[in-house]
C-alpha cells in the first residue's frame, strides 16, 4: 500500500514508526516547516521530521498546501493509495482529499463525534471525562465530521494530565491505524457516518482558558488544571501579580468553608476556597518571575493575611 504521511508533533511519531515497521510503502512524509524554539529562538525541526530522518524517508515541508501547485504536482506523481494525516496542523484542501483512492485517513485523539477540534485530549480531561480514546476516520471538508473507520478506548486516570495521557493515546492510535489499514485491505473495515447530534467541540486553547475562576467547584478547577498542561496552565492573581498553580488536589469536605479565592494555611495545607463551599489544596505554585515553590515556601515567604484572596 503506497502512502503519503502528513504529521508534525510527537503525537504523530508512533504512527509513522509503526507504518514503517509494518512494511507499508511510505513514499513521502509531509510536515510543517522548522520553527524557532527555546530562549534562543533557534530553528528546530518538528518531531515527525526527526523521526522520518531516522527512518530514511523523504520529507517535504511546504509553508502552504492549499494553492501550492508544486506540492500538488508532486503528490499526483506519487499516486498514493491513501494519505495518512496525524496532527499535521493544516486544513487538508479539497484537491488533496480527492486525490487517493482510499482517501485521507486521520487519527483523532477522541471518541468522535465527541471532542471535535484542535484540543481533544485537553478538553476531555478538563471536562472530567473518565474514558477517552482514538478514532480513525476519513477526512472531509468539515471539522472532524468524516466517516468513522475504527475506534478504541482508554481510561483517564484520576491523576492524568494532558502531558501523561497524550503519549498513551499516540500509541493506541498507532495500533489502531495499522488495524484500520489492514482492515481496509481485507475489506473488513467499512466507513460509518457519525451521529452529528452527539457532537461536542474541543476548540483550540487560549491563554484565558488558564485563568482560574474560583467560583467554579474545586473539581472543575482541578480538572482544568490537569487538562491545560503544559499550556495555558492554571493561573490566578495574588497581590496584583500572576501566580501559577503548578500542582493541586481536591480537599476533602469537613473543614470550614472559605470564600471563593480565599487562602488559608490549615496546619500543613494551603487551601483556596472554591465554588459551592469546596476547597482546593495548593501543593506547588510559581509566583510571577520566580521559580516554582512548595505551598509551605509560599506561605513562609509571602505570609498571606487572614482572609486574603486569589483573584
Amino acid at each position: 500500500m503506497k502512502l503519503v504521511f502528513c504529521g508534525t508533533p510527537q503525537f504523530a511519531v508512533p504512527s509513522l514508526e509503526r507504518l514503517a515497521a509494518g512494511g507499508f510503502d511510505i513514499q513521502l512524509v509531509v510536515t510543517q516547516p522548522d520553527r524557532p524554539q527555546g530562549r534562543g529562538m533557534v530553528l528546530a525541526p518538528p518531531p515527525v521530521k526527526q523521526a522520518a530522518a531516522k527512518l530514511g524517508l523523504p520529507v517535504v515541508q511546504p509553508e502552504k498546501i492549499k494553492t501550492n501547485e508544486d506540492f500538488k504536482h508532486k503528490l499526483e506523481q506519487l499516486h498514493p493509495i491513501a494519505i495518512i494525516v496525524v496532527g499535521y496542523g493544516r486544513l487538508i484542501p479539497p484537491w488533496m482529499l480527492a486525490l487517493p483512492p482510499r482517501g485521507n485517513i486521520n487519527v483523532h485523539a477522541s471518541l468522535l463525534p465527541r471532542y471535535r477540534g484542535a484540543a481533544p485530549v485537553q478538553w476531555a480531561i478538563a471536562n472530567g471525562e473518565k474514558v477517552t480514546g482514538v478514532t480513525t476516520m476519513l477526512l472531509n471538508e468539515g471539522l472532524d465530521t468524516g466517516d468513522i473507520l475504527l475506534q478504541d478506548y482508554i481510561p483517564i486516570d484520576a491523576e492524568d494530565t494532558a502531558i501523561t495521557l497524550t503519549p498513551r493515546l499516540a500509541e493506541l492510535g498507532a495500533d489502531l491505524l495499522l488495524k484500520t489499514l489492514r482492515g481496509l485491505e481485507r475489506g473488513t473495515v467499512r466507513p460509518k457516518a457519525q451521529d452529528h447530534s452527539r457532537a461536542t467541540l474541543a476548540p483550540i486553547l487560549k491563554k484565558e482558558d488558564g485563568q482560574i475562576d474560583f467560583k467554579r467547584p474545586a473539581t472543575e478547577i482541578y480538572n482544568r488544571l490537569r487538562g491545560f498542561q503544559p499550556w495555558p496552565g492554571a493561573t490566578a492573581k495574588f497581590r496584583g501579580k500572576s501566580l501559577k498553580v503548578v500542582a493541586a488536589r481536591q480537599e476533602l469536605p469537613g473543614t470550614a468553608t472559605l470564600a471563593p479565592g480565599e487562602l488559608k494555611w490549615d496546619g500543613d495545607k494551603l487551601l483556596a476556597g472554591c465554588g459551592g463551599g469546596t476547597k482546593l489544596e495548593l501543593l506547588e505554585v510559581q509566583p510571577e518571575g520566580k521559580r516554582k515553590i512548595s505551598a509551605r515556601e509560599f506561605v513562609s515567604g509571602y505570609r498571606p493575611a487572614p482572609g486574603e484572596r486569589l483573584d
